[in-house]
């Protein structure tokens, strides 16, 4: 699905979005954020990502995040999200995205 994010410098920015029950933070691609031109804010408490088998995630240290306004179908929420090496998407939105806003989904 694609979202419309607005960004702290108030632009409009349509991105590839998908929704990972496993993820703990939603997360921006580091490529989107650099392609895009997108400030980010340094994480008052960096922390390290781990896979469900307890081995690191491929970037070492999440460090930065972005303040975003999220519109995905009608549902609007301001969120902090972690920028991350991500791949196949611009985005990801979490758990709480889905209990929150409980999308339909076929």
């Amino acid at each position: 699905m694609y979202s419309i994010i607005k960004t702290k410098d108030g632009r409009k920015l349509k991105v590839k979005a998908l929704i990972d029950s496993g993820y703990t933070n939603t997360t921006i691609a580091r490529k989107t954020v650099e392609e895009k031109g997108i400030p980010t804010k340094s994480l008052p408490k960096p922390f390290d990502v781990y896979n469900s088998d307890r081995s690191r995630n491929g970037e070492k240290t999440i460090k930065e995040f972005v303040p975003l306004e999220i519109n995905s179908n009608r549902h609007i929420k301001q969120i902090d999200a972690v920028v991350s090496e991500i791949k196949k998407t611009d985005l990801f939105l979490e758990h709480n995205w889905l209990v929150e806003h409980n999308p339909e989904v076929d």
